[in-house]
């Protein structure tokens, strides 16, 4: 294969590998030998500090000091020297001190070296890196005064740090190149030892592409490769009766479709009832607007009379278009339910006030005896339409002692709203329908206060979305429309 995890894999192991390798190698000659500078100079101020307690302490020829002066001069190949006032030796870790004796004297009463690097100053020590040219070597050193009566140096040789620093990187680079070599091989062969089962998989599902499901896995290395081959032989089990259950499916396809074809009924009668609703307003608009383009009736109040026909009948077909687009987008699920805690009496009783004047000037009474705060579930913006919708029915069929009388009642976890109105009983065959999209008990008084009959369709539509319970009950002397909401219980 062209893409093999094969080779992938054991190019990304090397890969990985061989970055690791440089960049050791890297970090190798770029830090080593300043971390070796900075180890010697963290002895020599170790030594220095025992020195000068031992100084302060007079231990200086002290069998625990000389033991310890030996063992660090020994470990870390140091050589100390220490000088009273009088330039007379009072220690040292050398048998020949002399070139010690002048390099410190040379540092105590001459200016310093300007080729000498300087790695840190107090007012008691300095620490440098000097070259001396008598030895020929290099060296970290640190000089000062111990006390008011001491001079001393402590001394170390570098011992050739950029000789060893680049030994050691070719001693990798050799290593690092031989270790690539041969895990590369190994990952190779480890990488055909996981893949040939991969292999064998893709076969398979080569098979099983074909609707061949007599092909099994069987693997023996009980990993992740033969668990993923259970589950393939798993599949190719499901698959097999999975097909026979589609056939049993299919019958079902043919009611989905029967589904389809009343649904598209349902379009052409939407459609049809539609058309019939507006043809009796466009008929109004055409024919009052021609009158006035024809001039029949020339006198103000005419033509005034013709244009407020005009008027009243588009309003009313831009309030069914308006209802109509609404009871689509509820019906089709494309407007959201915002569930939310509210007051349903504050709801009702800020309605009540708005339409106080449109019930006054239909001389009829609304009573509400309910005043307490009652909290409910629900959309709130979509509850105040559908109470808005029972009390327009209310307000259009009130007669009688024209009372309309809203009440909450609440029981088992729920509020149930009502709106009551006096008036004559809805037929009994009539209930069923009254929830349809144009259905109209009486057309001629719905067509008399530019009803739609889409209202109580918009109510079933919203309340079916809260998953909530509505309906109507008939009384001798009225009809009283009602929905309910779930209750909201503090804990």
């Amino acid at each position: 294969m062209k893409h093999s995890i094969r080779r992938q894999f054991a190019a990304i192991f090397i890969g990985l590998m061989a970055g690791t390798i440089l960049l050791c190698w890297f970090i190798n000659g770029t830090f080593l030998e300043k971390y070796y500078i900075a180890n010697k100079k963290a002895v020599l101020l170790k030594v220095y500090t025992e020195l000068e307690n031992a100084v302060n302490s007079e231990d200086l020829d002290s069998e625990t000091y000389n033991l310890s002066l030996q063992q660090n001069c020994g470990k870390y190949n140091l050589s100390l020297l220490v000088l009273d006032s009088s330039a007379r030796i009072v220690k040292s870790s050398e048998s020949d001190s002399n070139l010690m004796k002048l390099q410190l004297l040379q540092h105590v009463f001459m200016e310093t070296d300007p080729t000498d690097e300087i790695m840190e100053k107090t007012d008691d020590y300095i620490v440098q890196r000097v070259n001396d040219p008598r030895s020929d070597m290099e060296y970290i050193e640190i000089w000062g005064i111990l006390g008011n009566s001491y001079f001393f140096i402590i001394r170390t040789a570098l011992e050739g740090i950029q000789d060893s620093v680049a030994i050691a990187n070719r001693f990798l680079a050799y290593v690092g190149i031989l270790s690539a070599i041969a895990s590369g091989m190994i990952i190779w062969y480890v990488s055909r030892k996981i893949t040939t089962p991969i292999l064998q998989l893709a076969d398979i599902s080569r098979r099983m592409a074909h609707l061949d499901f007599d092909a099994e896995y069987q693997g023996q290395s009980h990993n992740e490769i033969d668990l993923l081959g259970e589950n393939i032989n798993k599949l190719s089990e499901t698959l097999e009766k999975t097909i026979s259950e589609l056939k049993t499916a299919n019958n079902e396809l043919k009611k989905d479709i029967e589904k389809k074809n009343e649904i598209d009924e349902m379009r052409k009668e939407f459609l049809s009832n539609v058309s019939h609703e507006l043809k009796t307003p466009i008929a109004l608009i055409q024919g009052y607007a021609e009158g006035l383009q024809e001039g029949i009736s020339d006198d103000p109040e005419s033509r005034s009379f013709y244009c407020e026909v005009i008027v009243d009948e588009a309003a009313k077909m831009n309030e069914m278009m308006k209802k109509l687009l609404t009871l689509n987008q509820l019906e089709f699920g494309n407007d959201v339910v915002s569930m939310e805690r509210f007051d349903i009496t504050a709801l009702i009783d800020n309605y009540l006030q708005s339409a106080d004047l449109l019930a006054r000037q239909n001389e009829i009474t609304v009573q509400m005896e309910q005043k307490e705060p009652v909290f409910v579930w629900g959309d709130e913006f979509k509850i105040e339409e559908v109470f808005m919708n029972y009390f327009s029915n209310a307000i259009n069929h009130c007669t009688g002692d024209k009372v309309i009388e809203v009440s909450i009642v609440q029981r088992d976890n729920c509020a149930r709203v009502s709106v009551f109105n006096t008036g004559e009983p809805i037929p009994e065959e009539s209930l069923p329908h009254l929830w349809d999209k144009f259905y109209k008990v009486d057309k001629a008084r719905t067509r008399e206060y530019g009803g739609s009959g889409v209202g109580l369709s918009i109510v079933k539509a919203i309340m079916k979305s809260m998953n909530q319970n509505y309906g109507v009950i008939n009384y001798e002397n009225g009809v009283a429309f009602w929905f309910e909401l779930e209750l909201f219980e503090k804990k």
